[in-house]
C-alpha cells in the first residue's frame, strides 16, 4: 500500500525494461512494514540533468538509485561524494544530506567483488579484465583494485573515457599494474562483461569468448535475462560465472545502510525476492 506518507526512492535511468531493483526491494519493505517504494523512472541522458533535481524537490523524496545511462553524468551534479565513487568516476546511490545537499555513493563495484568471492573467485594477485569502462565497469574496476588484484585491464570503445579512467586507477593504486585499449580476455584470470552488450536482441558478444580459458571467473552486468547468451557461451566453455543480478543481491545491503534502512542479507533479498524475466 502506497500513502501520502510513503518515502518515494526513485529508480532512475532508460530503458527501465530491465531493471529488476523494484522486484527485489518493495518484497522486502513490504516484509519488514517499511513504508517505501522504489519506482522506475525512465529519463533520457538529454533530460536527466534538470530531471534529478527536479525529483529531489519532492517533498516525499527518500533517494535515488540511478543506472544506465546516467551513473556518469551524476557525479557532476552531486555536492558530496564518496571516494568509491570519486575513484570510479561514477554514483549509483543518491540521498539527500542534513541540509539538503545531494550526496552520492557508488555500491556496484562493492557487490561485484562479494558476490565473486562468495563463488570461490581468487582476487589477490589475479589478472583481470574489465570490457566497459562506464559507471558500472569503472566502479567494478575500482572495487577489484581495492581488493587486490595483480593486474588490471580495460577497455571501452570510448577512447577518451577509457584512458581518463585508467589514469584515475594507476594514481589512486600506484602499485597496480594497469593497462587499456585491449578486449583480448586471453591469460586473464577474470574477465568481466560491463557493457551493455546483451541487452538487446542480436547484440554481438562484448568479447571472443574462444579465447577465454576454462579456468577463468566470467562476471556480467547485463539483467535482462538471467543467463544471457555471453554466459551462456562461457557456460559452454566450462567457466566458473556470475549473473548480473548476484551484483545487485550482494549491494543491497550497504544500499539499505546508506538510505537510512534496516539492513539485511542476500540470502534473505533473494527468498523475498519476485524477480521475472
Amino acid at each position: 500500500m502506497i500513502s501520502g506518507k510513503t518515502r518515494l526512492i526513485a529508480h532512475l535511468g532508460y530503458p527501465t525494461e530491465s531493471f529488476r531493483a523494484p522486484m527485489i526491494y518493495n518484497p522486502y519493505f513490504e516484509k519488514h512494514g517499511i513504508d517505501a517504494v522504489v519506482v522506475p523512472m525512465g529519463c533520457k541522458a538529454e533530460d536527466y540533468p534538470d530531471f534529478l533535481r527536479l525529483t529531489f524537490r519532492l517533498s516525499n523524496i527518500h533517494g535515488a538509485l540511478v543506472t544506465m545511462p546516467h551513473k556518469v553524468t551524476t557525479m557532476a551534479l552531486l555536492d558530496e561524494a564518496s571516494t568509491t565513487a570519486r575513484v570510479a568516476g561514477s554514483c549509483n546511490a543518491v540521498r539527500l544530506g542534513s541540509d539538503g545537499q545531494l550526496v552520492g555513493d557508488q555500491f556496484d563495484g562493492e557487490g561485484f567483488v562479494r558476490g565473486a568471492l562468495r563463488k570461490g573467485a581468487v582476487l589477490t594477485g589475479a589478472r583481470v579484465l574489465v570490457v566497459g569502462s562506464g559507471g558500472v565497469g569503472s566502479a567494478i574496476a575500482a572495487s577489484l583494485a581495492a581488493a587486490g588484484v595483480g593486474e588490471l585491464a580495460v577497455f571501452d570503445n570510448h577512447q577518451s573515457t577509457m584512458d581518463a579512467f585508467a589514469d584515475r586507477l594507476s594514481q589512486h593504486y600506484p602499485a597496480l599494474t594497469v593497462s587499456a585499449g585491449s578486449k583480448d580476455p586471453d591469460g586473464f584470470d577474470v574477465v568481466v562483461n560491463a557493457t551493455p552488450l546483451g541487452m538487446a536482441e542480436g547484440d554481438p558478444l562484448p568479447m571472443d569468448v574462444t579465447r577465454i580459458a576454462p579456468s577463468t571467473f566470467v562476471g556480467e552486468v547485463v539483467m535482462k535475462q538471467e543467463i544471457t547468451p555471453f554466459l551462456a557461451a562461457v557456460r559452454e566453455r566450462g567457466c566458473a560465472f556470475q549473473v548480473g543480478t548476484d551484483m545487485l543481491f550482494e549491494q543491497i545491503p550497504a544500499y539499505l545502510e546508506f538510505f537510512g534502512f534496516r539492513t539485511t542479507t542476500a540470502e534473505e533479498l533473494r527468498a523475498v525476492a519476485r524477480i521475472a524475466y
